[in-house]
């Protein structure tokens, strides 16, 4: 797994991953975290990923689920998910402005809702700067059985259109787990009682 370098980009997969998990408090070391290219399994978050593009890295980002970088279309690539957290009530749309903290100069290209793994998706394209720069974003967000999921696409605008045609194929293979959800055995969505 490689390391971010500091390219804009990298930067703002950083800098987006941790404005996901601090919009809901969820950051944490990754303790007990396990992937095995496929299967991705960290406390009550349990989910089945395709198999990613032939041109994407793995890259290590604090405190989120998975990141890679897509060289090839000079894009970066945040996978995020948290469960019972406090704003598991909290509308998508407003889920996908917390992840543009400190972008500037957005404009919407589109914005929609979409059947996602049983249940629905908020998906966002847009443009923005992010210190300064011109980029373009690929967004979902989605909850399912108390879990939040994101998904980011963002890169250089020059290439951008290909590689989030990759990317929104990849993410609509995206398949939470029954187990999902679930907290030391019980209900989804809840915690169980002690013993």
């Amino acid at each position: 797994m490689r390391r971010l370098r500091g390219t804009v980009p990298q930067r703002v997969l950083a800098v987006l991953s941790v404005v996901a998990c601090a919009a809901c408090g969820a950051c944490g070391g990754g303790a007990g975290r396990t992937f095995d290219g496929s299967t991705f399994r960290e406390g009550p978050v349990a989910f089945v990923l395709p198999a990613k593009p032939a041109s994407w890295h793995s890259i290590s980002v604090t405190d989120a689920s998975l990141a890679y970088r897509d060289e090839a279309h000079a894009a970066s690539i945040l996978v995020n998910a948290r469960c019972h957290r406090p704003d598991e009530g909290t509308p998508l749309l407003a889920l996908t402005n917390h992840l543009l903290i400190g972008s500037t100069e957005r404009d919407v290209l589109s914005q929609e809702t979409e059947p996602f793994d049983g249940r629905e998706a908020l998906h966002t394209k847009l443009r923005a700067k992010w210190d300064g720069v011109p980029m373009s974003f690929d967004l979902y967000v989605s909850k399912k059985d108390g879990c939040l999921y994101d998904f980011a696409y963002m890169g250089e605008r020059a290439a951008f259109e290909e590689g989030s045609r990759r990317f929104e194929d990849f993410v609509r293979g995206f398949k939470t787990l029954p187990q999902s959800g679930t907290v030391s055995g019980g209900l989804p969505g809840r915690r169980s009682p002690p013993e």
